[in-house]
């Protein structure tokens, strides 16, 4: 047998599970040279380009590009550019995802049988509706696949079917009341089967558009006799809903991410809220008169590291029952990439000057949008500032980013009058609004932060 390795999902982190495939840089059958970037991997919050560690070849390209799978699950295999079919079909179906520690390669050690045992393969027809993982299990385990009615979209045969027939099983059909013709046999969702007793549909005539074959409410629609005519003055039928003109967008990774992470922290998290008013005119001039050498996010970046020195309750992590108090302040910033939100972090703000804390967010804002972070530079962090002023948001309050225990939502500098040692004036002015973990900050500690960053920011000589 030909010195075949496979290909794998990567882990890198402890808390990795999957990975999508964003793309393959390489093509099947095109030998690469060491250090070639092979593909790049999404994670739930980055892309990971993975090299080539030694010269080689992808003599078949298992995962597709936009496909999710597990760690250790087979993406391609490895080989010499002449391996013929067959041998690469016997790997792919004697392999065994494994859950690796570490990026790298499984060899053909992996198979849990030795290739002798496998029966003859066989050729299937190119236009046979089949997935490309069920073809090579099917072909290497001489699998007649005519006999085979398939479960997927419009009847193709997935790797389930193949394994069901190997097994020597047949699909699962739904069982219970009999309440419709050809209800019997018919795989079709409940929605599907009670519409087609009101209208008379018979199930075993229709055919699923749904996943795996299954019938949908709109198959038996589609169905459905015709409506009979409505007398000119009687009221316009409702039309029936229609999925035809949405778009259905899977989740990315990132996305699902955001999704458990922020929906656990409103579940498990009391949130309280904290907003003030600030004058910006200040700022905002200093500003000018220093050349804009850095944004008004930057100044607000490094007000908050003093004003998180000057009250450290609320620079803190919450984990469990013991609340973490850190020495410096270390601020993510919410950055929106196309992929979604990330917040890298800057770390020891406190330590570093307006100009500074702008080069480094550059850079990281940066790179975020191109997927580059290392994990270090977004996960952790003892406080978290969003600013949506840039797109016209005035006031709103954010979420928590869990384990930190607050974070800052800030609006857009907008026109307002103030009490201007007792004269009124119309200046820009700044609506924060503070989240807090109620469980390890009182509402007198984000009260005193809230001074502490005002006086900051109206008085901005001191920045």
């Amino acid at each position: 047998m030909a010195d075949l390795k496979a290909f794998t999902m990567p882990k890198w982190g402890i808390e990795m599970a999957e990975g999508t495939i964003a793309e393959w840089m390489v093509a099947e059958g095109a030998p690469f040279a060491k250090g070639t970037v092979l593909t790049l991997i999404e994670t739930d919050k980055i892309t990971n380009e993975v090299e080539a560690e030694a010269d080689g070849c992808f003599v078949r390209l298992i995962a597709q590009a936009g496909e999710t799978h597990p760690v250790g699950a087979l993406l391609a295999v490895l080989g010499a550019v002449d391996t013929p079919v067959a041998e690469v079909d016997a790997f792919v179906a004697q392999f065994r995802a494994v859950d690796t520690a570490m990026p790298g390669v499984e060899t053909s050690a992996s198979a849990t049988a030795p290739v002798a045992a496998v029966p003859s393969p066989v050729t299937i027809p190119d236009d046979t509706a089949i997935s490309p993982v069920a073809r090579s299990i099917a072909q290497a385990q001489g699998v007649d696949v005519s006999a085979i009615s398939g479960s997927g979209r419009k009847g193709r045969i997935t790797r389930q079917d193949i394994d069901l027939y190997l097994r020597g099983q047949t699909p699962p059909v739904l069982k219970g009341p009999i309440d419709a013709p050809g209800q019997e046999s018919a795989f079709a969702s409940p929605l599907a089967r009670r519409l087609a007793v009101q209208m008379g549909v018979d199930l075993s005539i229709v055919k699923g558009s749904g996943h795996r074959g299954r019938i949908t409410k709109a198959d038996v629609l589609a169905k459905a006799p015709a409506p009979a005519p409505v007398a000119a003055d009687a009221a316009p039928p409702v039309p029936a809903t229609s999925t035809d003109d949405v778009e259905m967008i899977p989740m990315s990774a990132m996305r699902k991410a955001i999704a458990a992470r922020l929906t656990q922290a409103k579940q498990e998290i009391p949130h309280f809220y904290l907003r003030r008013r600030v004058r910006a005119d200040r700022l905002i001039a200093l500003r000018m008169l220093q050349g804009k050498v850095a944004s008004l996010n930057d100044y607000l970046l490094r007000a908050v590291a003093l004003a998180l020195r000057e009250v450290p309750e609320v620079n803190i992590q919450v984990h469990g029952t013991v609340v973490h108090r850190f020495a410096h302040a270390d601020i993510a910033v919410a950055v929106s990439t196309p992929r979604g939100l990330i917040t890298p972090i800057v770390r020891h703000a406190d330590a570093m000057d307006v100009r500074a804390i702008a080069d480094r967010m550059g850079e990281l804002a940066q790179r975020a949008r191109a997927g580059k972070l290392a994990a270090e530079e977004f996960q952790g962090g003892s406080f978290s500032v969003s600013n949506l002023g840039m797109f016209g948001v005035e006031q709103f309050d954010a979420i928590i980013n869990p384990p930190q225990g607050a974070i800052l939502a800030v609006g857009k500098a907008r026109p307002e009058p103030i009490d201007d040692d007792g004269a009124i004036r119309i200046v820009p002015v700044l609506h924060l609004s503070l989240s807090c973990d109620h469980r390890a900050i009182d509402g007198a500690d984000g009260a005193r932060f809230l001074g502490a960053l005002a006086e900051l920011l109206e008085n901005p000589e001191r920045l």
